[in-house]
């Protein structure tokens, strides 16, 4: 006999709940112990490479606990929507599959937020919170922003709820706002999340020391193995790079790969030190490996820049049409993705008018970002329109940040 592996009974299972949840009745209609009519998303096996997470156990026996009980028990019940919309949210970030969960995670706190009708102030938070964080990974920051400041007037005294201020703040440019969240934030509870946030405006603000030890602590709050913890050290060693420590940077790297083995962000991330050193062979090899355990964009256009580092015009090509598909696929699930085309423009084609559309699209939605100002000074440096960049390198520079780009543009000036 065949054997069956677990992740096929798991997707054999859920596809059995499915296809008995689109045939069966409503119980407060039928009156009956029928499983009730409840659209829930799925979720989708993982990469074998990502079986083994600490988390993925947990994950899927609450997944399946969560739409027992709204098909079993109570269709109505709002908490079971927002606990799987944050559920779907995480393995969007941990798998890669953006165009399958975020669409799902939304979909489940709107119903969640229907249902609710603004009856039950603790319920109606945690859903407002939980839109605001999903709105953040989608680009959606004014937006987020809003609905966070919804949530807070039902709770101004959960940590979380900051975080999405300080988040949307942040890329919209409100960076003395996001200062007064995240100070909020750390006074309620220090943990992974508020040092991580302390550590971003930290280097905003151009205290790049400030910023590696704030991650640092951010690091050391986190429990060793989750995709939390690998997260923040990878931020930790993307510090170390930017700033001119790759050695420190790798060190990094090879931890998370020790804590939480084959987490592809980890690999991908030493794939660009490979690099940076022209090790060519090397940094294909880790990106081959990363991109075969999630699709993720960033891979793509690293392994695209390869191929075009080493001459390889056929390849180039095909992974360019790959990633063309691969934006386009997260635009159709409602993510913004206009400073992602436009880096790939400017970074690999080198077509900085094609580049600055897309960045002046960003601009018009947050025009005090620095990140965005930063973009669309290099674009005009490019093109040789030193002149038109002033504006731009001066509300970038706004809050002294030290970001290497920056400061050799400001020489420029």
């Amino acid at each position: 006999m065949k054997q069956v592996s677990t992740s096929n009974i798991l997707f054999l299972i859920l596809l059995t709940i499915g296809l008995t949840a689109c045939t069966g009745k409503n119980n407060k209609e039928s009156g009956t112990s029928a499983i009730n009519v409840v659209e829930i998303p799925a979720l989708l096996p993982r990469p074998a490479a990502l079986q083994n997470a600490v988390e993925w156990d947990k994950t899927q026996s609450s997944y399946m606990q969560l739409s027992s009980d709204l098909r079993l028990k109570d269709a109505y019940a709002v908490e079971p929507r927002v606990t799987l919309a944050q559920i779907f949210a995480n393995e969007a970030r941990v798998t890669g599959e953006h165009g399958h969960y975020y669409p799902a995670a939304l979909k489940m706190v709107n119903d969640a937020l229907e249902m609710n009708k603004g009856l039950d102030r603790d319920q109606e938070f945690l859903a407002l919170s939980t839109k605001a964080s999903v709105l953040l990974s989608q680009h959606e920051f004014k937006t987020a922003l809003e609905t966070a400041k919804r949530a807070i007037t039902l709770n101004p005294y959960n940590a979380q709820i900051y975080g999405a201020l300080v988040d949307a703040n942040v890329e919209l440019g409100n960076y003395e706002d996001a200062v007064t969240a995240s100070d909020k934030m750390v006074k309620t509870r220090p943990d992974l999340r508020s040092y991580s946030r302390v550590s971003y405006l930290r280097e905003i603000y151009g205290d790049v020391p400030g910023a590696i030890k704030a991650m640092q602590m951010a690091v050391n709050a986190g429990a060793p193995g989750y995709e939390s913890t690998a997260w923040a050290r990878l931020t930790l060693g993307e510090l170390y790079r930017r700033y001119g420590k790759p050695e420190e940077a790798k060190n990094q790297y090879e931890n998370i790969l020790v804590e939480r083995p084959k987490y592809p962000f980890a690999i991908a991330a030493l794939a660009e030190l490979e690099m940076d050193n022209k090790n060519y062979a090397e940094a294909e090899k880790l990106l081959d490996e990363a991109a075969g355990i999630i699709p993720e964009v960033g891979y793509y256009m690293q392994l695209a820049e390869l191929y075009k580092a080493t001459g390889r015009e056929e390849e180039m090509k095909t992974k360019e049409k790959e990633i063309f598909e691969m934006l386009q696929d997260d635009v159709d699930s409602g993510h913004n993705m206009d400073l992602e085309y436009a880096t790939f423009y400017r970074d690999h084609f080198e077509n900085f008018d094609k580049a600055m559309e897309y960045t002046k699209k960003e601009y018009e939605k947050r025009p005090a970002n620095i990140d965005v100002n930063r973009m669309i000074a290099s674009l005009y440096v490019k093109k040789g329109m030193e002149s038109e960049a002033t504006a731009y390198l001066d509300e970038a520079n706004a809050t002294n940040s030290k970001h290497p780009e920056l400061q050799a543009l400001l020489t420029t000036k």
